[in-house]
């Protein structure tokens, strides 16, 4: 998934880099490099600013079609169609032969964390590679996940456009889910400078994160995600964190672009992850 700068949205959920440079008082390069873009139907992520392609759908099951758009809903309930995580797990990534353990936290993000536990599962992320790394200027972050990274046949610029698919040919996205610190539901399909929302999220992206890489449309996480490698809070409310790096922070600094995901694997907390409908 690449961050880039936006192109048309739903009009409530705009967010251009423009709009988000002055909400976060960034310049506007910066900001250009941390929308991840859409392509098609797929998620997008490439290392520099480009015009956002054409983007042939919003994402199934649109909160914002149906009036819950931005408020706190009962996920189990709106989203009863996703998997979702009711509590905790631990998922284990082997990369360079080296172990990375995520902490995995349905508690503030049941659909996404739902979501990523499925998809390891799955055994989605098996032989998956790591498209983007960005280290210059600053710590920033690696990002992988494209199921369609496991085909060599794929040409290099390509990688950071795919979505999972289910056995149908289904693509699956979920809505971005972001839980305000001190309360009880996360908000949903909304970014929290949209709503204007004072409150900080619970789960914020200092050094270690994993969160869910999106296009400009908020419901449009499927498969791919990140690593934060420093304190990246500019994206707080923006992009959703679902996860923790309890060990391993040294094998994923040292990741590099096309580095693989050889193994992926859920070692506890798969009974608390409830299928979808």
């Amino acid at each position: 998934m690449k961050i880039l700068r936006t192109g048309h949205e739903h009009a409530n959920h705009r967010q251009t880099p423009l709009h988000l440079a002055r909400t976060l008082g960034l310049g506007l390069g910066a900001v250009a490099l941390l929308f991840l873009a859409g392509c098609g139907d797929t998620e997008t992520a490439a290392n520099a600013p480009a015009a956002s392609p054409t983007d042939k759908t919003a994402a199934p099951d649109d909160p914002a079609a149906n009036g819950t758009a931005g408020s706190a809903v009962d996920p189990a309930k709106a989203f009863a169609q996703l998997p979702r995580l009711a509590g905790k797990a631990t998922v284990v990534l082997t990369v360079n032969g080296a172990p990375i353990t995520i902490e995995v936290d349905g508690d503030k993000a049941p659909i996404t964390a739902g979501n990523f536990v499925d998809l390891v599962q799955k055994g989605v992320y098996n032989g998956t590679l790591f498209h983007r790394v960005v280290r210059d200027p600053d710590p920033f972050v690696v990002q992988g996940g494209d199921p369609q990274s496991k085909d060599p046949t794929v040409p290099p610029q390509d990688l950071g456009t795919g979505s999972y698919q289910d056995a149908s040919g289904e693509a699956r996205y979920i809505p971005l889910e972001i839980l305000p610190q001190g309360e009880k539901v996360p908000l949903y399909s909304t970014t929290f400078s949209s709503v204007q929302m004072a409150k900080p999220p619970a789960l914020t992206h200092k050094r270690g994160m994993v969160a869910m890489a999106r296009s400009q449309f908020p419901d449009s996480a499927s498969a791919q995600f990140y690593f934060t490698l420093g304190d990246v809070n500019f994206l707080d409310g923006e992009y959703a964190v679902f996860g923790e790096v309890k060990e391993g922070m040294d094998v994923v600094d040292q990741i590099q672009q096309g580095d693989k995901i050889e193994s992926a694997t859920v070692t506890t907390g798969a009974d608390k992850l409830k299928a979808g409908s």
